[in-house]
């Protein structure tokens, strides 16, 4: 019974958080060790793609390389900014910079190697692809699969001109 309840007490609280939209300061750090809160790392002026990744997780690196593509066209039209979070821990952190130069995308590229923004979103998986604006939250989509990208445009863009 005790059980139940504390299930039931984690879900309402996660559905609390999640209903508040606001996206969850954390503090993260930069590919050259800096700390960096993740408030200050998003577009004031616009839409910011926020997602979470790891070099382990191929759906991710595959998402990353079709957004990249496309990216500067969509800079250009949307003003959008797109940060990318890796969630790789301690073991597997190393491979992040070399995998970055490795596939020249043009993001913000930020560590979260203690999982505080992943638990923070309550991620139970990756990638997940975030739109926020004005320091709240207004789109989420986990998972990738080849023409998601577009799908994604077409939110930023109506995003954009709200």
């Amino acid at each position: 019974m005790k059980k139940l309840i504390l299930t039931l007490s984690i879900c309402l609280l996660s559905l609390a958080s999640f209903a508040q939209n606001n996206l969850p300061s954390v503090d993260l750090t930069s590919l050259d060790g800096k700390n960096i809160a993740l408030s200050d790392a998003i577009n004031k002026d616009g839409v910011t793609i926020i997602s979470l990744w790891a070099t382990w997780c191929v759906p991710c690196l595959k998402e990353l390389d079709a957004i990249n593509d496309l990216y500067e066209e969509w800079q250009e039209e949307t003003n959008v900014k797109l940060i990318a979070v890796s969630v790789d821990d301690s073991r597997t952190v190393k491979r992040v910079k070399s995998l970055v130069n490795g596939k020249d995308w043009d993001y913000t590229i930020l560590l979260d190697i203690n999982s505080d923004l992943k638990r923070a979103l309550n991620a139970s998986s990756i990638p997940l692809t975030i739109l926020v604006k004005d320091n709240k939250i207004i789109y989420e989509h986990s998972g990738y699969s080849p023409g998601t990208e577009f799908e994604l445009y077409e939110k930023i863009k109506a995003y954009s001109k709200k």
